[in-house]
Formats: C-alpha cells, structure tokens, sequence
C-alpha cells in the first residue's frame, strides 16, 4: 500500500455497487438475535402470563393462610417468617414451571417445532410460534438462573426440553431450549451463549446443534446454529463458531470463528493413564490403569 494510500474497509453501501438493491441489501443485514427478536410480535403474546401469575398465586395464597390462620402464636410467626419468605419464593417458581410447560404442550400440538429458514416476520407461522416458545420459557428461566440452588437452572432447562443430564454443567452461560443435545460431560463456560436459532436480516434459522461428550465451551463464547461438536473437543474463550460448522473430535479450537488451534492432549486416549509426579526428585512417571465400568454400562460412554 503506498503511503497516505487509504483502505475503505466499510461495508459495501447502495451507492458503491449495482448489483445489489437497497432493498435486497436489507435482507442480509446482520440482527444478532435470539429471544429479542420477539419485540417484533404483537405484546398481546404477554396474555399468556397473566394465567400463570394467576394460577402460581392460589396455592401462595393457600399457604399463607394457613401461616396467618393462629394470630395468637406471635413466636411462630416471627421464628418462621424467614422460611416462609424462601417457600413462597420456590412454591411460585415450581407452580410457574408447571403452568408453562402445560401451555408449551398445548401450543406445541398445535404447532409443532421444527428445524430450517423462515420468514421473521408476522404472519410466518413458524415465527409467531418461536417467539411464543421463546416468550414462555425466557421468564421461568429468568428466575432459575437468578435462584442461589446451583442445580435448579439444569432441572429447568431439562424441564422445558433440552437434552442434557446432569453430568454436563451450564455456569452462567445461556443455552436455547430446542433442538439442543449434549452428551456426558459437557461444560459450557461462563457467559457463554449456545444458539439453535437466530434472527439474521428477515429470516429465523432454526437447526440443531450437538455436542459429543467431555466437549468443553470457554466462556463469553458463541455457538451458532447448526454446529456439531465432535468427543473431547475444546473451544476457547472469547471464541464463535459458523452456521452449521462442525469441529472434528480431539482438538482445540480457536478464533472468530473458531479454526484448529492444536491436538486437545487431554482427549480420551489418556484417561486409562494416572500421572504421578514427585517434585523433590523433579520427575513424573505414568501408571496405566483400569477404568471400573460395569459391561452393560459401556455402551454409556
């Protein structure tokens, strides 16, 4: 480049190319979205919640009747309020779960979820009811990330659908509920976002994403729809993968979007092995030994 040569490295614009129009150009724009793509649909979506709060009260109210029906016992109540607080906390939260997974049945047999490219926009049936899926479950898992029992958020996710068990562990990352599997041992890191849908420009692309086992996630990482993730894979922190990329098993990955960094030397091939090191004398020996796993469990692995 010569010298106070100046690169334009903008996007292509409406008055520097004929072959794209304004309007075709719109299409393709990037809307990095999952669940806030539901601003565009109706608000009357949010009649759903008012039977849920509805319903999630009666047995709270039930509850505290009870605790308010003996004024006499002042102790009981000042002793127990405390708890009482914490039940009503979790009565509402298992009440709302109930509720919603009865709607979400409901609509589900109406409209059955199912993978490939809609139209985003009103009318487009797939994408109503994805926004109302979405709609739904965003608020009960709301509180089940929010709540201080580590375990509660993978009971929800595995409540609403999403196939993972509790081997696998979600720190603080957020994961799409449909068409998501994860095998044993999956890890996925905080702030992490793994995505079976996203709105890009005027479409919604719905397609599954799998992870195979010991795969690990590195957190604020973004894993797009479509991607496949092959046994012992790593992918770094700060790292994104591309629609429908799939990443071979036993490697780290990299970058954005994520390229082969290195062979993961952690994979499978080294769990019969136990390394013992002894610091004073500097050195490091390998024992082989067996792994304890009944035969009519191995096909788990």
């Amino acid at each position: 480049m010569t010298e106070g040569k100046h690169l334009d490295i903008a996007k292509p614009t409406i008055e520097n190319t004929n072959e794209i129009s304004r309007e075709e150009l719109a299409d393709y724009e990037i809307d990095f979205a999952t669940s806030n793509a539901i601003s565009r649909v109706s608000i009357k979506i949010l009649a759903f919640y008012i039977p849920i709060f509805w319903i999630s009260g009666i047995p709270i109210a039930l509850y505290w009747y009870g605790y308010l029906n003996n004024p006499d016992d002042w102790l009981f109540h000042i002793l127990f309020f405390p708890v009482l607080l914490i039940t009503t906390y979790f009565i509402f939260i298992l009440t709302s779960a109930v509720i919603t997974k009865f709607f979400l049945i409901l609509i589900n047999l109406i409209h059955k979820p199912k993978q490939g490219i809609f139209k985003a926009e009103k009318g487009d049936k797939d994408f109503e009811f994805w926004c109302l899926r979405t709609e739904l479950k965003k608020f009960i898992l709301f509180l089940t990330r929010n709540c201080p029992l580590p375990w509660i958020d993978s009971w929800a996710f595995r409540w609403f659908g999403l196939k993972l068990d509790f081997s696998s562990h979600l720190n603080d990352a957020w994961v799409d509920v449909d068409f998501i599997k994860f095998g044993r041992k999956v890890t996925v890191g905080q702030g992490a976002v793994v995505m079976s849908s996203m709105v890009v420009g005027k479409y919604l692309i719905i397609k599954e994403v799998i992870f195979d086992d010991y795969t690990v996630v590195g957190g604020v990482s973004t894993i797009s729809p479509g991607t496949i993730i092959g046994k012992d894979t790593v992918i770094g922190a700060l790292s994104s993968t591309n629609f429908k990329q799939i990443l071979e098993s036993g490697w780290i990955y990299f970058g954005i979007p994520g390229i082969k960094l290195k062979p993961n030397k952690y994979a499978e091939s080294d769990r019969e092995k136990i390394v013992i090191r002894e610091v004073d004398k500097r050195r490091k020996f390998t024992i082989n030994h067996q792994i304890n796993i009944d035969e009519d469990k191995k096909n788990l692995l």
